[in-house]
């Protein structure tokens, strides 16, 4: 079968050395990034964008990807030991977690994240095998109106399936749109927005925005409040689960793995969503409701398979359609552009070796996150006494050499900075930012298909209606945001974003 073939052929990629290295790296630092509270993956992938400059292609995406399923890993660790979640998707297993550990079954807790995740892992990825390649042949079909639509569609959804305001959200989006327009004309080379600054002709430099407004504005937010750390559990002990916990943790982790790959795949779900999500249904099923928040196995295997099979299969859509699901997929995209890849259906065609390097690394990476966590759980436990203002300077002066190393222009360090400021009062504002860099990543393209779509049809506006595809896009697009708009719909989202 064609797919063995293909898999064989990332395999063969991803298991050169210098791609075990990177992918080594990848995990670790996303399990490290994941176990420390107040960076998270999109912080910590744009501050590395600026190395991946020098690396080849294959061996930067395998990092980072490593990097942004690792902290998956990794997040669940501070959420059962301290309750104090290192990655937002760890939320909710820190509800149950947390009470497991506290009646000393910490180990089994760490355990039952570490092998549903891993089973979650691997199945996500044979599905991205499955399905990744004849998505990307549909894709190949799509036409300029298609695209636009499809474009439509995916920064609708990420407004739908954020928290917060609904409003908010879409000025964020909005925002983002206008700061990826500044810069030159696509089509006659006019510049706009950048208001007689040379330093802006080319545009705003990608990686100066990401690492301004996730790295400075999370580091800026966390000093003004800096969680104290109290360890509960010293020493973990008792990893080894008991066959009455085997037979609890089977249902909710295939239960978690089905719904996070489907979840990730959609424009804004990915991770945080799907272990949402699986812990509702969990409960909801459970015949002993009552016993979940109070240290109930199955609220930590069923989010734990969740997040990790929906960070994998949300690179679908990013690796087939050059469209990002969630920032970090955005991130993504910057860093292909970055090496001078043009991101959507002919990379599988064209860069066989990355599509399936990356895809097989998946794999890899996930069996190395097992043998190193749970190994490692005593120096992570000693990590989390390290307090923030110690490693903060470290971190700030990693951005502006990183930022500066891009280009070597010091403006691009003035605009991070300023993006900073900027990304710490959005957050005050309750503005969530991941929409906004999904508006600039999505903008210019969405204007460049609008523009080759009127030009191909002289301008009529009704090509984007008389063709099927784009229109029934379209039509979900407008039904998507008409349901959360729904006075109802807004109330709850913003009740539970203040939670």
């Amino acid at each position: 079968m064609e797919i063995f073939d293909n898999l064989a052929l990332g395999f063969s990629v991803a298991l050169t050395f210098q791609n075990i290295l990177y992918c080594f790296i990848g995990v670790l630092l996303g399990t490290l990034i994941g176990v420390l509270p107040g960076l998270g993956p999109v912080a910590t992938i744009a501050m590395l964008l600026p190395i991946t400059f020098g690396l080849p292609p294959v061996s930067a995406l395998i990092m980072l990807a490593g990097i942004y399923y690792g902290a998956q890993y990794g997040g669940s660790t501070t959420a059962i030991l301290i309750n104090l979640p290192g990655e937002s998707s760890s939320v909710v297993t820190a509800i149950d977690g947390y009470q497991m550990a506290r009646k000393g079954r910490a180990g089994a807790a760490l355990a039952t994240a570490a092998l549903g995740s891993f089973f979650a892992g691997t199945v996500a990825t044979f599905l991205l095998a499955l399905f990744a390649p004849p998505l990307a042949d549909l894709a190949l079909q799509f036409g300029a109106p298609e695209y636009f639509a499809l474009m439509v569609l995916g920064l609708v959804a990420s407004v739908a399936l954020a928290s917060g305001s609904v409003i908010k959200a879409l000025a964020m989006v909005v925002l983002g749109i206008l700061l990826g327009l500044a810069g030159q004309d696509v089509y006659t080379g006019t510049p706009r927005f950048t208001f007689d600054i040379t330093d802006l002709a080319d545009g705003i430099e990608f990686v100066a925005l990401a690492m301004g407004v996730f790295g400075l504005g999370e580091i800026i937010r966390n000093l003004e409040d800096e969680h104290g750390r109290s360890v509960l559990v010293q020493k973990v002990t008792g990893l080894m689960l008991t066959r009455e916990d085997l037979k609890r943790i089977v249902g909710p982790v295939l239960r978690g793995t089905a719904l996070g790959s489907l979840l990730g795949i959609l424009p804004g779900g990915g991770a945080m969503l799907s272990s949402f999500a699986a812990y509702s249904i969990e409960k909801k099923i459970s015949k002993e409701p009552q016993s979940f928040g109070r240290g109930a196995i199955e609220g930590v295997a069923g989010p734990e398979s969740a997040n990790n099979a929906g960070a994998q299969t949300s690179f679908i859509p990013m690796l087939t359609l050059g469209i990002p699901s969630n920032p970090v997929m955005a991130l993504m995209i910057g860093a292909l552009i970055i090496q001078g890849i043009v991101p959507g259906p002919n990379v599988v065609n064209e860069k066989p070796d990355l599509f399936w390097g990356i895809i097989a690394s998946m794999w890899i990476g996930n069996l190395m996150l097992v043998l190193l966590n749970l190994p490692l759980i005593g120096m992570w436990v000693r990590l989390l006494t390290v307090p923030y203002h110690v490693l903060y300077p470290l971190i700030v002066g990693f951005c502006c050499i990183g930022v500066y190393s891009v280009n070597n222009n010091a403006f691009d360090v003035f605009a991070m900075a300023l993006f900073g400021v900027v990304g710490y009062v959005l957050v005050r504002l309750e503005c969530e930012p991941a929409p906004l860099l999904l508006g600039f990543i999505i903008g210019p393209m969405l204007e460049e298909y609008l523009r080759r779509a009127l030009l191909i049809s002289r301008g009529d506006p009704m090509v984007f209606l008389s063709r099927p595809l784009s229109a029934t896009l379209l039509l979900m697009a407008v039904a998507a945001l008409a349901v959360v708009l729904l006075p109802s719909i807004s109330k709850k989202r913003e009740e539970a974003f203040k939670e």
